[in-house]
């Protein structure tokens, strides 16, 4: 599957904070920055972050897609939620 194909299946905009920054993943309203988060944490081991946050693979590597199109915004909400 394509990035574009993953993220159309996955991603969606979060209703309440309309933002690139703020997309999350479908119907488990996991925020994208906080999988990202939370992949750095363990060292990008996608199928730990699939297992620790009950998501298919498929659904991290969606996340994964949406952050590398739209990383400084990622990034950016990461600093915010650290600070």
């Amino acid at each position: 599957m394509t990035d574009q194909e993953l993220i159309d299946k996955y991603i969606e905009p979060n209703p309440n904070r309309p933002s690139v920054a703020e997309a999350r993943v479908v119907k488990y309203a996991v925020p994208v920055w906080a999988l990202v988060g939370y992949l750095e944490a363990v060292d990008g081991d996608v199928a730990q972050a699939s297992h620790d946050y009950r998501l298919p693979e498929e659904a991290v590597e969606a996340a994964l897609a949406y952050y590398r199109r739209y990383k400084t915004f990622i990034d950016a909400r990461l600093e915010a939620n650290a600070g």
